[in-house]
């Protein structure tokens, strides 16, 4: 369970809020697009998530976690909870497809033959399995966003951060890179996609929140996204 209560956030004394009085609860094993135009505070979101930034006002509850009292030291234990992929991949493109996957586990000093395990699993996950042993200079975009993703899941979080993964993608590869999201939101994972990109909800519906200048705008469930699509689109949209 995630909850939002009451977050208030201004990055500058003399700018407007990032987020305002925003309150909302997400169930484990939820996807939801977070969706709204640039500067809604759809990052800024996301960030309290996985503690990068503190609220000015309102607490961060993942499960048991605190989010918003934690110290900066006690972070390693939430983020063990929790994956995040960004719009650019941050990969180290000195370090082999295997390696980069790896090195989430490594620094939490996991046995190498678990290591060994999990990392091949999480690239059979993203379908790269045969990648293992390439740079990710010799992957494509969609590949060395699946590699990010793969880093994301290896040590098996809750709750999977998306901070517009397609962003840098054409149309085709962010299709198959949505699919791939809903694959690993069906093994349980909660999944938080941020995007600019409605038409993700007509392929595959979920929950959406729509914000704006940092409020929750909108809030609408599965079934009232199918509702909406099969009044402009038919019943091919009904389940």
């Amino acid at each position: 369970m995630i909850r939002l209560i009451r977050l208030s956030k201004k990055y500058h004394k003399n700018e407007p809020f990032a987020l305002q009085d925003l309150s909302v609860d997400i169930d484990q094993g939820e996807f939801v697009y977070l969706i709204g135009k640039s500067g809604s505070g759809k990052s800024t979101l996301l960030k309290h998530l996985y503690g990068q930034v503190k609220p000015d006002q309102g607490h961060v509850v993942i499960d048991s976690f605190v989010v918003s009292q934690l110290k900066a030291n006690e972070l390693f234990k939430l983020r063990r909870q929790v994956g995040v992929v960004f719009q650019d991949y941050n990969l180290l493109q000195y370090k082999t497809v295997y390696d980069n996957v790896a090195y989430v586990l490594e620094v939490t000093n996991t046995d190498e033959k678990v290591i060994e395990s999990k990392v091949m699993q999480a690239l059979k996950t993203v379908g790269l399995s045969q990648r293992a042993l390439d740079y990710p200079g010799n992957c494509s975009g969609g590949e060395q966003q699946r590699i990010a993703i793969a880093r994301a899941i290896v040590h098996e979080p809750k709750i999977l951060i998306a901070d517009e993964p397609t962003g840098n993608l054409d149309p085709r590869t962010s299709l198959s890179m949505l699919r791939l999201l809903h694959k690993i939101n069906k093994s349980g994972t909660t999944v938080i996609m941020s995007t600019h990109d409605y038409s993700f909800v007509e392929h595959m519906p979920a929950r959406v929140i729509q914000l704006s200048e940092g409020k929750v705008k909108s809030d609408r469930s599965k079934n009232h996204t199918l509702l909406i699509l099969n009044n402009t689109m038919g019943e091919y949209y009904v389940v």
